[in-house]
């Protein structure tokens, strides 16, 4: 008679994470920061094509990290509760922590009960009247939400580049002082460990800017970010 194979319920969900942890440590990391007129959101994505920051609804962005098809799939899932809550209700009623909610029930009910965890990381933003209403949510593979403020990091070496950020960041700066900040903190903990210069071609950069009506989300094209990254 063969005995039955068994795992801990302990061992189970440390390997699930391990597993989690390695596939979204691969990627290149996403910085999202608050600068004087809204946020800015930045990673070094090669890729014109395949993005990991979206829009999400009129003041709500997103940005993912990991496995592209697992986070582009709650990207679409997002924006269909967020049209959904707004045609039903109001457009006011849309907001990052009831989007952030609705991704942590389903980042938690696939980290325990799938054959395996989803390979991502998550930040979801809502721009404020004021930047002290800005709203910033990071949202783990296992479904934990942590509420951040002036700046979050996700993917790669987020650890090492939250204490870069962290001995440099002052609330209030401008955009082009957050981006060159970014960018130069992106540089210097690559993913392969090793610093190098990242161009504005490999730069995807988007803001929510407060100065805007309505639909506050702004891509930023190459040669801005050149402009930006040179005053």
């Amino acid at each position: 008679m063969t005995m039955p194979f068994y795992v801990s319920p302990e061992q189970l969900m440390k390997d699930r994470a391990d597993y989690a942890r390695k596939g979204i440590a691969r990627g290149r990391s996403v910085i999202v920061a608050q600068y004087d007129q809204g946020m800015v959101f930045v990673t070094e994505n090669p890729s014109r094509a395949l993005h990991k920051i979206s829009e999400i609804y009129d003041r709500i962005g997103f940005a993912g990290v990991g496995k592209y098809n697992e986070f582009e799939n709650l990207r679409v899932a997002g924006i269909r509760y967020a049209d959904l809550r707004g045609y039903t209700y109001d457009r006011s009623d849309v907001m990052a922590r009831g989007l952030a909610n609705a991704y942590a029930q389903t980042l938690g009910t696939a980290f325990t009960t799938e054959s395996k965890p989803l390979e991502v990381e998550l930040v979801v933003a809502e721009l404020g009247v004021t930047p002290q209403r800005d709203q910033m949510y990071r949202l783990s593979f296992d479904g934990s939400v942590a509420e951040e403020h002036g700046f979050v990091v996700i993917g790669g070496h987020a650890d090492a580049l939250t204490e870069a950020m962290q001995t440099e960041w002052q609330p209030g700066r401008s955009l082009a002082e957050v981006l060159r900040l970014v960018v130069r903190v992106l540089e210097q903990h690559a993913i392969d460990g090793a610093e190098h210069q990242i161009v504005a071609e490999k730069i995807e950069a988007a803001v929510l800017d407060r100065t805007r009506m309505r639909r506050l989300f702004k891509r930023l094209s190459t040669e801005r970010i050149e402009q930006l990254l040179g005053e």
